[in-house]
C-alpha cells in the first residue's frame, strides 16, 4: 500500500468515530410542566419567584429558594426510562425525587388550585423545548388527603388519559382526557416521558371538583403568561440549546406535523418508551461525579460520548504519525 493510500486510510478510521460521536452528543434538549391545570411550580412561578402571595408558595419557595421556581420547566430524572415509580419515592411524586424542588412536596391542603369539572377537558402543557413523546395523567382516588405526603397507592393504578406526540398551539401540548367523576380537593399527576431519550418530566396540579372539602380556603391557581415567561428567563438556570423559547422556533416545531394526538382510557402500548437501564454511577437526581456526563438530560449524549471522541483523537493522532512516516520514506527524500 502506497504512503498516500495508507493515510487516506486511517484518516478515514478516525473521522469516522469523531462523526459517530458528533451524532451521540447531538441536542437533545426537552423541558416544560403543566399549565392547564396548573402545576404547583408554574402556580409559585406566577406569583413571583422572589415573593409569592400564596402561604403555600411562600412555604415552597422557603424550602426550595427561589431558584427552583425560575426553572419551573425543569422537575425531571434525566434517565428515567419508563422505571417512575422504582425511582421516586413516596412522598416526593411532585419533586420527582429531585431535592432542588422539595417544596413542591410540602403536605398541605391550601396549594393553589384549579377548578374543573368531570368529564371531557382539553389540557395544556408548556413545552418550552418541544419533543415527541407521551403523556400519560392520573388523578388522586376518592378520600385523597392533601395534608398527607402524596403517595404512588393515593393515585389510581391507570392512568385516565393517555396521549402520544400531542399536536402544539402557541407552544403548547394540546390534547383531550375524560376525567373520572370525582368532587373536593384532588390532585392531578403527569407523566411526560420522551421518546427520543430516557428523560421524563413530572408535574403535580391541585383541582377542585365542586366545593373543596378539604376545609382550607386555598386562592385559585394561575398558570404564568408569556410575558412573565420572557422576564425571569434570564434568571433560570436551565438551558435549552436554542430551543422553544423563542416563538418563531416553537411556531417551526408546530408545523413539523406530529402524529395525530390519540386519548385512550386505558395506557396505549404505544406509550411506552423502550426501557434502558438508568445510570449505575450515580443515584436519580443527584450530582454526577466529575467527567461522568451529569448533563445527560440536556445534551442527549452520554457516558460513552467521551470515549468516542477520544478514540476518535487516538485514531487520527496514529494517523498523522503513519503519514508523517510515510512522507520520510518516499523515494528521492534526504
Amino acid at each position: 500500500m502506497t504512503a498516500r493510500r495508507t493515510a487516506s486510510a486511517v484518516l478515514a478510521l478516525g473521522v469516522a468515530p469523531l462523526a459517530l460521536a458528533g451524532l451521540v452528543a447531538a441536542p437533545a434538549f426537552a423541558h416544560g410542566s403543566m399549565t392547564d391545570p396548573v402545576s404547583r411550580v408554574s402556580a409559585c412561578y406566577a406569583e413571583g419567584p422572589e415573593s409569592p402571595k400564596s402561604a403555600a408558595c411562600k412555604a415552597a419557595v422557603a424550602a426550595s429558594g427561589a431558584q427552583a421556581f425560575y426553572d419551573w420547566n425543569a422537575v425531571n430524572i434525566a434517565n428515567a426510562a419508563g422505571k417512575h415509580r422504582d425511582l421516586i419515592p413516596d412522598g416526593k411524586l411532585c419533586s420527582a425525587g429531585n431535592d432542588k424542588y422539595r417544596g413542591l412536596d410540602l403536605a398541605r391542603a391550601d396549594w393553589p388550585a384549579s377548578t374543573l369539572a368531570s368529564g371531557k377537558h382539553t389540557f395544556r402543557y408548556k413545552g418550552t423545548a418541544p419533543h415527541r413523546g407521551s403523556f400519560e395523567l392520573y388523578v388522586t382516588k376518592d378520600g385523597y388527603d392533601p395534608s398527607k405526603p402524596l403517595k404512588w397507592s393515593d393515585l389510581e393504578e391507570k392512568p385516565f388519559a393517555t396521549v402520544t406526540d400531542p399536536r402544539m398551539e402557541s407552544g403548547d401540548y394540546v390534547f383531550d382526557g375524560t376525567i373520572p367523576n370525582k368532587s373536593g380537593r384532588h390532585l392531578i399527576y403527569s407523566i411526560w416521558q420522551r421518546s427520543d431519550s430516557p428523560e421524563a418530566f413530572y408535574t403535580c396540579s391541585d383541582v377542585v371538583f365542586g366545593k373543596d372539602d378539604g376545609g382550607a380556603t386555598a386562592p385559585t391557581a394561575t398558570a404564568p403568561t408569556d410575558e412573565e415567561l420572557e422576564a425571569g428567563k434570564d434568571e433560570s438556570s436551565v438551558e435549552h440549546g436554542g430551543h422553544g423559547d423563542d416563538n418563531a422556533e416553537t411556531r417551526a416545531q408546530e408545523t413539523a406535523a406530529a402524529p395525530a394526538a390519540s386519548e385512550s382510557s386505558e395506557p396505549a402500548a404505544t406509550t411506552e418508551p423502550a426501557p434502558s437501564e438508568p445510570a449505575a454511577s450515580a443515584a436519580p437526581n443527584e450530582p454526577a461525579a466529575a467527567g461522568s456526563g451529569e448533563r445527560l438530560a440536556e445534551t442527549g449524549g452520554d457516558a460513552t460520548t467521551s470515549y468516542l471522541a477520544m478514540g476518535g483523537a487516538a485514531v487520527l493522532a496514529l494517523g498523522a504519525a503513519v503519514l508523517f512516516g510515510a512522507s520520510r520514506r518516499r523515494p528521492g527524500r534526504r
